[in-house]
């Protein structure tokens, strides 16, 4: 369920809290072809079904971009921040790939609003998120997301 904040002093009240866990997406092999499209990464352990099923994933797995960049329509499903202008991905702190993502698989976010900071203009936030694989112990994605709210 979609949390939502109006305005940036209503977000700084959040800081330090769970935002919750998203609903679970498909990572489909058609999802993963069209990524290689557009990255022109057609690297055989994501779009060769065959050879990849004898490959040491047993499966097509999804790029670790790809599984990256579900972050965002992951996230907007915790937070909608309203009363501000502009919505800018600022960057990431850290990120790691502990498991792969195999086409078929279903993940989640789940995060917390670790920080929120006053730049000019507005404010960024610190988002503590982990990319969950349904069934699996490890998950697909831990980061740490940058996003700057203008006002």
């Amino acid at each position: 369920m979609t949390m939502t904040v109006n305005g940036v002093d209503e977000l700084r009240k959040l800081a330090g809290g769970d935002l919750g866990t998203s609903e679970w997406i498909e990572v489909t092999q058609e999802r993963i072809n069209t990524f290689a499209d557009a990255t022109g990464d057609h690297q055989w352990i994501h779009v060769d079904a065959e050879k990849a099923a004898e490959g040491p994933f047993g499966a097509p797995i999804a790029h670790g971009y790809l599984t990256l960049s579900l972050f965002i329509p992951l996230f907007t499903e915790l937070l909608d921040v309203q009363g501000v202008t502009t919505k800018v991905n600022y960057g990431l702190n850290k990120v790691r790939f502990p498991a792969p993502v195999r086409a078929g698989s279903r993940i989640r976010l789940s995060a917390s609003l670790a920080a929120v900071e006053d730049v000019p203009g507005g404010v960024q936030i610190t988002v503590n998120g982990t990319i969950e694989i349904e069934g699996t112990q490890k998950p697909a994605a831990v980061l740490q997301s940058l996003s700057r709210f203008y006002v």
